[in-house]
C-alpha cells in the first residue's frame, strides 16, 4: 500500500509485463508477534500466503493462513484470603491501537523521500544512457497512448524511442504501442492510482535499453497523485484535451506547477464544444507561468509538425 496517498493493496500486486507475456502475481503477508505490555498478551497475526497465475484460460489461487492467539491472561487464578477463584475467558481480547497524527505525516514524508532517492538513481542512469525522458500525465480519455501512437510513427528514422505504460490492468496500451513500433513495457498498478520512482526502475530493466533516445513514460490516468512522485524524468508533460473543463488548470494546480509542457489535444473538436483555449492558457500560466504549450490534435495531426520540433531538440540538449 501507498504510504503517501493510501492506494493499492496487497492482494493487487504491481505486475510489469511485456504484451504477449502471461502473467503471474506474488504476494505474501508475513506475521508479525507483539507483546502488549499493558496486560502481557502475545499475539501472532495470520499469516497468509497468496499465489496467483494465470496460464492460458486456467487461474489458480491458493491462500494459506495460519492463525496463533496465545494470551497467558485468558485464565485468572485469584486469592482472596482462603479462597481460590478460576476464572476461563472465551471471548476474545481486542486492544485498540492509537496512532498519533504526526506519525501519519512521518510515514507520508518517508514514502516521498525513499520515492525521490530512488528517482535520482533513476536521473543519473537516464543521463548515463543519453535518454530524454518524459512523463506523460494527464485524466483518462485525453489521448496519451494516440499521442505517443503518432509520435512513434513520425519519430521511425530520427530518433530510438521507448515507452512505458501505466494502467491499473491490461495490457491494452501496451499492445497499441509494440504495433506502433517502439519496444514497450506495462506495468499495472493494481489498484494503485500512480506510477512511482521504484516501478519505473524496475521496468526499465526490462526494456534492455542499449542506445540513447527517447523514453515515454505513460503515467496512470489522474490529475492528483502522479503530481507527487518524481519518476527521474527530464520533462513533466500534462495532456488535457478540449473535451475536459477549461478550468482544469485551476481544479488540480499541483499537477500544472509541477509541469513543464502543456498539451492541449483534440483541437479538431474545438466548434463543436464549449472550451476557452485562451483560459486555459491563462489559468496554466497563473500556477505555473514557465509552462511551455503545445495546441495540437492527434487525430488530423494538426500542429504535430511543433511537437515534434521541440521533442528532437530537447533530446539534442540531453545528448549535448
Amino acid at each position: 500500500m501507498c504510504g503517501t496517498c493510501g492506494c493499492g493493496h496487497d492482494d493487487e500486486p504491481v505486475k510489469i509485463l511485456k504484451p504477449g507475456e502471461e502473467t503471474h502475481a506474488h504476494s505474501y503477508q508475513h506475521s508479525h508477534p507483539h507483546t502488549h505490555d499493558d496486560e502481557g498478551h502475545t499475539h501472532t497475526h495470520p499469516h497468509q500466503y497468496t499465489h496467483a497465475h494465470d496460464d492460458g484460460n486456467e487461474t489458480h489461487q491458493h491462500d494459506h493462513a495460519d492463525e496463533h492467539h496465545s494470551h497467558p491472561q485468558d485464565h485468572h487464578h485469584h486469592h482472596d484470603g482462603e479462597h481460590a477463584h478460576d476464572h476461563s475467558h472465551d471471548h476474545p481480547h481486542v486492544h485498540d491501537h492509537a496512532h498519533a497524527h504526526s506519525r501519519q505525516i512521518a510515514v507520508e514524508q518517508d514514502a516521498l523521500q525513499q520515492n525521490d532517492r530512488m528517482a535520482q538513481r533513476n536521473r543519473g542512469y537516464f543521463e548515463g544512457k543519453g535518454l530524454l525522458v518524459l512523463n506523460l500525465v494527464s485524466s483518462p480519455g485525453s489521448g496519451k497512448t494516440s499521442l505517443l501512437e503518432k509520435t512513434i510513427a513520425r519519430l521511425k528514422g530520427k530518433a530510438n524511442i521507448y515507452v512505458i505504460e501505466g494502467d491499473q490492468q491490461t495490457l491494452n496500451d501496451a499492445n497499441r504501442i509494440k504495433q506502433a513500433g517502439a519496444p514497450v513495457v506495462q506495468i499495472n498498478t493494481g489498484n494503485g492510482c500512480h506510477l512511482d520512482a521504484d516501478m519505473v526502475n524496475k521496468a526499465v530493466k526490462r526494456l534492455d535499453i542499449k542506445t540513447d533516445g527517447i523514453l515515454m513514460i505513460e503515467n496512470v490516468g489522474n490529475l492528483v497523485c502522479p503530481a507527487l512522485f518524481d519518476l527521474g524524468e527530464a520533462q513533466r508533460v500534462v495532456v488535457i484535451s478540449v473535451t475536459e473543463g477549461d478550468d482544469k488548470p485551476l481544479k488540480y494546480p499541483t499537477m500544472f506547477e509541477t509541469s513543464n509542457v502543456c498539451v492541449i489535444n483534440k483541437t479538431d473538436l474545438l466548434p463543436y464544444v464549449d472550451f476557452d483555449v485562451k483560459k486555459t492558457r491563462e489559468y496554466a500560466l497563473r500556477v505555473n507561468p514557465q509552462l511551455k504549450f503545445f495546441e495540437l490534435s492527434v487525430k488530423t495531426e494538426e500542429g504535430m509538425d511543433a511537437w515534434m520540433e521541440w521533442l528532437l531538440k530537447a533530446r539534442q540538449e540531453i545528448q549535448s
